[in-house]
């Protein structure tokens, strides 16, 4: 209820008035309503997240190593983009089949979902199961995918969620958990309908082969840590690629290395050295029925049995130096 002035106040206020002590304009302005600016552009307002795309860039670098690991083949991913929907607009987007992955990030609230179209779910199961993964995927009659593919992709995800696990570190320490597969958004309810959710699609490249990767996380669950998003992170940029180590390793296997088999060795003098002459003989201190050393870039990696192949001087390795293994 408003206060209603009494006589007095009344007489009181019209006498500040008169007397300049009060000026109504300005006493008008304070009362009014300010204006607050509102950029549309900004990237805030629509409901994106600064430097979201930090973390995704880190996932890249570790997925794109542990990928071509699982699979033996050499898989790049890049970014298409990122974008807010409402949960239920972005549920239409899905295509059919998909296979969806719902996950937890303890210790922020609520549960988050990664999407697999259906060309990266036939390809990653075709490279596990032996194939080339170079086809052309069939989609026969859009068929829904069996538990045993689904079972296959669960272990692509479990490795996601670990690659998403590091790459969150330096802004905020979480533990991902998998929850479930599903096939049917309708039966993903992560969050209401009318709740907005930011989506990151990726491309994911194995072989001649390209899927769609898509990451959807509520506005709700990243709420805790706008404000560490908005200010940067100290992001680890000096982190080793995993592609590099990747191929590094693959190169390392066909380097070339330098092997001999030491017959022996003997202790002799000067004088006995410049005595040397055609036809001599030097005794040496091993015996003749005694392994041999063998030596990799000049250093002893393993013991031999002297012998002959296919009528050229070979050695067989008998033992691993340094930890006493027969072989």
């Amino acid at each position: 209820m408003e206060k209603i002035l009494t006589k007095q106040e009344i007489e009181a206020l019209l006498a500040a008035v008169f007397e300049g002590k009060i000026e109504p304009d300005k006493e008008l302005a304070k009362a009014e309503a300010t204006v607050q600016s509102y950029d549309l552009f900004s990237s805030e307002s629509k409901g994106n997240i600064p430097n979201l795309d930090i973390i995704y860039d880190s996932f890249i670098r570790y997925q794109r190593g542990t990928l071509s690991n699982r699979l033996g083949r050499i898989v790049e991913i890049k970014k298409v983009g990122a974008a807010s929907f409402k949960f239920d607009d972005f549920l239409h987007t899905m295509p059919s089949p998909v296979a969806m992955a719902v996950y937890k990030a303890d210790p922020l609230k609520g549960a988050a979902l990664i999407a697999f179209d259906s060309t990266l779910v036939f390809t990653i199961v075709d490279c596990i199961l032996g194939g080339t993964g170079s086809s052309v995927v069939p989609t026969v009659g859009n068929r829904m995918f069996t538990s045993i593919e689904l079972r296959l992709v669960q272990k692509i995800v479990m490795d996601v969620l670990a690659d998403l696990e590091k790459a969150w570190a330096p802004i905020y320490a979480t533990k991902m958990g998998f929850l479930r597969m599903e096939m049917n958004p309708r039966l993903v309810n992560i969050v209401p309908p009318e709740y907005q959710v930011v989506t990151m699609e990726m491309e994911i490249q194995i072989e001649e082969i390209i899927g769609k990767m898509i990451f959807a996380v509520p506005l709700t669950t990243i709420d805790p840590v706008r404000e560490k998003l908005k200010n940067g992170a100290q992001v680890d940029m000096m982190a080793i690629d995993p592609q590099w180590s990747f191929r590094l390793s693959k190169e390392l296997l066909e380097a070339p290395l330098d092997l001999s088999v030491e017959v022996g060795g003997a202790i002799i003098s000067m004088d006995e050295l410049l005595n040397l002459t055609p036809g001599d003989t030097i005794m040496l201190d091993t015996p003749c029925n005694s392994d041999l050393v063998v030596k990799v870039g000049g250093v002893s990696k393993f013991m031999s049995a002297p012998g002959l192949r296919h009528g050229n001087k070979a050695a067989q390795i008998t033992t691993i130096i340094g930890k006493g293994r027969e072989q």
